[in-house]
């Protein structure tokens, strides 16, 4: 547990508004919340990757206290702190620190590159720094998703694909790309995989015609296209089973679907302080639908292993009813 601070903080992070309004307030701080403070003050880019709990834990603290304190400085919550530290992520003297990030039981740190592999990234152009930026984003997205994705809903979800014999998989716009990539690799993994594009109408002719009781997985990222809520209100109306992969518990698809899926990014926390990108955070999503295919194709297994089974057991039945008529 760290209590105290073993280093002095670089001149790139005491420079920054957030920590020097941290450091103008440390002397009337309780002496949890100084604890805290000194933590920020000498690790913010650390801190930009980091959840409340892991952060409370190594200071010695409740997660509350985080809480609080984030809104005591004038902060709607603790991912609201976050970002306005983000751009310490980035600087020279954060970076190799920052490397040191866990994510699960696997650790990633600035060991892995070396102290001449990390000066060399740290003075490389803007075009890398843009890399790395996105690197980081990319991971503290994951990192989120792994801790607060609803393991019982996936697996809910993942039996539906399993035992539905018709699976219609539904996207539009920017969401047909994740749509289609799951679909394609559903085909891969076992028959009756259908992949249909929202915008296009021949979407509403295909789910008008599909067997009683289909499936129908529907992606729908922010913003969501009026043509999936439509495509959604249709395989209520029709009786089919509507599973809904999403990325907000605001989409409006969710008013429809038997099952929701929601796949949890930071961005989607605070809309109104944190403009979505028009390009999203397709990692967590495809992260999703990777595990998802990977647990149908092992379901897949065991299901044909039963019908096998039972198909020797009906051989064995009907042998040893000749044997006996004989």
């Amino acid at each position: 547990m760290t209590n105290s601070i073993s280093f002095p903080p670089t001149d790139v992070a005491t420079s920054h508004p957030a920590v020097v309004d941290i450091i103008s307030r440390l002397d009337s701080l309780t002496p949890k919340a100084k604890i805290l403070g000194s933590y920020i003050i000498q690790n913010p880019g650390k801190v930009v990757l980091m959840t409340t709990r892991q952060l409370a834990k190594i200071c010695g603290i409740s997660e509350a206290t985080v809480v609080r304190f984030a809104m005591f400085l004038g902060y709607s919550g603790y991912s609201d702190l976050q970002r306005a530290l983000k751009d310490l992520i980035y600087t020279k003297s954060s970076l190799g620190k920052n490397l040191d990030v866990k994510i699960g039981d696997v650790k990633i740190g600035s060991d892995k590159l070396g102290e001449d592999s990390t000066s060399e990234i740290a003075s490389q152009d803007s075009g890398r720094t843009l890399l790395y930026r996105v690197f980081f984003e990319e991971l503290s997205e994951l990192q989120f998703f792994y801790e607060t994705v609803n393991v019982k809903i996936m697996s809910q979800f993942i039996n539906y694909i399993i035992q539905s014999p018709a699976v219609y998989l539904v996207g539009s716009r920017i969401s047909y790309t994740s749509a289609y990539y799951m679909g394609w690799s559903l085909t891969k993994v076992r028959r009756g995989i259908h992949i249909l594009k929202g915008s296009d109408s021949t979407a509403i002719d295909n789910l008008s015609v599909a067997p009683d009781g289909s499936l129908v997985v529907m992606v729908a990222t922010a913003r969501y296209p009026n043509e999936l809520i439509k495509l959604s209100k249709l395989t209520k109306r029709l009786g089919h089973t509507l599973l809904v992969l999403t990325d907000s518990q605001l989409s409006p698809l969710l008013a429809f679907a038997t099952l929701s899926l929601v796949v949890p990014t930071k961005s989607m926390q605070s809309i109104d302080k944190n403009p979505i990108s028009f390009t999203g955070n397709p990692s967590n999503m495809l992260c999703a639908i990777k595990y998802i295919v990977q647990e149908v194709a092992a379901g897949q297994g065991e299901a044909l292993k039963e019908h096998q089974q039972r198909v020797e057991q009906v051989y064995l039945e009907n042998d040893i009813m000749f044997n006996l008529q004989s």
